[in-house]
């Protein structure tokens, strides 16, 4: 296709409508083409059979509905499927599906990479190349639900349109909680948002729809008049000293300024908490001692009084890069109890896709690094230090 080809996942419904007025057609001819393209899964103009001819005629070879190529797709023995996407110029990004039996979540990448650097984080460890487009990452969306209903009529030996419930969605729930961190790609975020909440785009709830941060607080506020979804925080520390080792961004937004700006954002928020996600590191931060002090930081003596939260407890998945390891069974459980008799609703994540290398953390996809950050990372690594934790060094044969 010509680079002026306009690729029609960068728009949601008020874009879109926008583009089909320039072309002299009506808002609701917008709204049939919107719902062809992600209700549908159509990319072929022709085939909107309830689209005018001219407007079909003035897309052909000027839009277009741009998936991103597939390098690799693999099921976990869980269900779990992980799809490896190709967004060119040598950069690849993971997206994870996640089946249960009352729900289907997606995990959606959000940038090529990820220039926060968390210790704990695959991705982090490969650097930072570049955002991601809105259509880049809708088109992750756009392929996982429909290609996964496809094959849930194949399955079912349903027509390829009609009423079985393999034509009706098959994810309920996005997380914005793949490769990258979302809030340092504002700009392209917030229209991927509004099209996953449209009822005519994926019709999903506020409520399904998750966006996890390190903490970047301007962008905290800004996503909280923009578009209000549930928020995520990736806490794991209960001290700026620590969190600071473990995410650097603490650095620059310390844990009162989040704690406050968590506050500010559950006035719009469609849930009345926000969830800490915890990552459990074995002899860094899974201590009962660390865990009274996370008590302390979101009650009511905290630095900014009672911040109302759940906390979703990570088993950390290690990989060789990071020094560290994952907490014991019974250190989590301690700790999860400990939260629990404070009054804070605690749950301990399932690892799930481990097999494949999809569960939380694992995500690395393949990324031209413009910030050097292996290299950086490898010097520390050899210095015996991470940020003043001590790192693991594993016997080599």
């Amino acid at each position: 296709m010509p680079a002026d080809v306009i690729n029609l996942l960068d728009f949601d419904l008020d874009r879109l409508a926008t583009h089909c007025e320039g072309l002299g057609e009506k808002r609701f001819r917008a709204t049939q083409l919107f719902r062809w393209i992600h209700q549908k899964g159509a990319r072929d103009f022709d085939a909107m059979s309830d689209l005018a001819k001219s407007l079909r005629s003035k897309l052909a070879g000027a839009a277009e509905i741009r998936p991103l190529p597939i390098l690799s797709e693999h099921v976990s023995a869980d269900g779990t499927v992980k799809w490896l996407f190709d967004v060119g110029q040598g950069d690849a990004v993971e997206t994870v599906f996640i089946p249960e039996d009352d729900r289907g979540t997606l995990c959606v990448s959000s940038q090529a990479g990820c220039a926060v650097g968390c210790r704990f984080c695959s991705t982090g460890h490969q650097g930072f190349s570049r955002n991601l487009e809105t259509g880049e990452i809708l088109a992750q969306l756009w392929h996982a639900e429909h290609a996964l209903r496809a094959r849930a009529r194949a399955r079912d030996g349903a027509p390829a349109r009609g009423n079985s419930t393999s034509d009706q969605r098959i994810i309920s729930n996005v997380v914005m909680m793949g490769m990258g961190e979302p809030l340092q790609n504002f700009n392209a975020l917030v229209p991927a948002l509004k099209v996953m909440l449209d009822d005519h785009g994926y019709g999903l709830s506020r409520r399904r729809v998750t966006v996890s941060t390190s903490g970047v607080v301007p962008m905290i506020d800004r996503l909280r008049e923009a578009a209000p979804v549930a928020l995520a925080v990736s806490l794991h520390a209960p001290e700026d000293a620590l969190r600071e080792d473990l995410v650097p961004i603490n650095r620059k937004y310390p844990l009162a300024e989040l704690l406050a700006a968590c506050q500010r954002y559950l006035d719009k928020a469609p849930r009345d908490f926000v969830t800490f996600e915890y990552c459990m590191l074995d002899g860094v931060n899974d201590s009962p001692a660390q865990a009274r002090a996370l008590l302390r930081l979101v009650g009511e003596h905290g630095p900014v009084g009672r911040v109302p939260c759940k906390f979703n407890l990570i088993p950390f998945n290690p990989f060789p890069a990071s020094g560290l390891r994952r907490s014991s069974a019974v250190n989590v459980e301690v700790f999860a109890q400990i939260l629990a008799e404070g009054g804070i609703v605690t749950t301990v994540r399932k690892t799930r896709g481990d097999d494949i290398d999809a569960a939380c953390g694992q995500l690395a996809g393949e990324v031209q690094d413009r910030t050097r950050a292996a290299e950086r990372l490898a010097q520390r690594r050899e210095s015996g230090l991470l940020g003043g934790i001590p790192v693991v060094v594993e016997a080599r044969r």
